[in-house]
């Protein structure tokens, strides 16, 4: 098996309120062999991912972790709407790959920004926005500056330090966030009640964002197979 099948059938059991007993009786196997297929000690057989596929009404391909879709629908440009008051892109001009990363970023975007209104922590939504701000310039920095004739007055951090500096300064605003989200006060800013945070999973996040949803989801599947890389 590999390594999404054990995380996928964990969540999915917690999602739907499960216990590990309950889950194991319904799908007619003992809860020590279910345990061990969440914690990935052993490998199911072929019939058993079918078996489990029909059990959460989800797709093979999303248990495998082949698809953040959990129907198995793979996610195509046409499919992802835009982002709201984005400006039409000329397709005979663009690139259908930077078009899609594009869409995958804004919508995913939009749902960050939906979830922090619902907080009403002006402060996570300040640093988190920060957060943003940081990594755009550093990108525009690295993307303006690849042409050595642009004229770099138009910053006022010198080229050989705004890299290391800006780095510096999300670690900062990233240490606030993590303070202010888990109920402390941070850079001036009160700590969010936990109370106040929205409840989410993946099941419901597809309800309340239907359109937008499918574009988180592939951003945190392309963003973590990336990661896995550094393992």
């Amino acid at each position: 098996m590999n390594n999404d099948f054990p995380r996928i059938i964990t969540l999915l059991r917690k999602e739907r309120g499960l216990s590990q007993k309950q889950a194991a009786l319904e799908l007619g196997i003992s809860q020590a062999l279910l345990s061990h297929y969440e914690k990935g000690i052993r490998e199911c057989g072929l019939d058993f991912v079918i078996h489990i596929a029909d059990y959460y009404n989800v797709s093979c391909d999303y248990l495998l972790g082949r698809t953040p879709d959990r129907a198995g629908a793979t996610i195509r440009l046409d499919d992802i709407p835009d982002p709201p008051d984005s400006v039409p892109e000329d397709d005979s001009k663009s690139n259908n790959l930077a078009s899609l990363n594009k869409k995958l970023i804004l919508n995913s975007v939009n749902i960050i920004y939906e979830i922090l209104a619902k907080t009403g922590s002006k402060g996570l939504t300040a640093e988190i926005s920060s957060y943003l701000m940081v990594s755009v310039y550093k990108m525009l920095r690295v993307v303006y500056s690849s042409n050595p004739k642009n004229p770099q007055a138009m910053f006022s951090v010198m080229p050989e330090i705004y890299s290391g500096l800006a780095c510096a300064l999300q670690s900062v605003i990233e240490t606030s966030v993590n303070q202010i989200s888990s109920g402390k006060a941070a850079d001036g800013f009160r700590g969010i009640n936990p109370s106040s945070a929205p409840e989410l999973s993946p099941d419901i996040i597809s309800k309340i964002y239907p359109e937008l949803a499918p574009s988180l989801f592939n951003l945190i599947q392309k963003t973590e197979e990336k990661i896995k890389k550094l393992i």
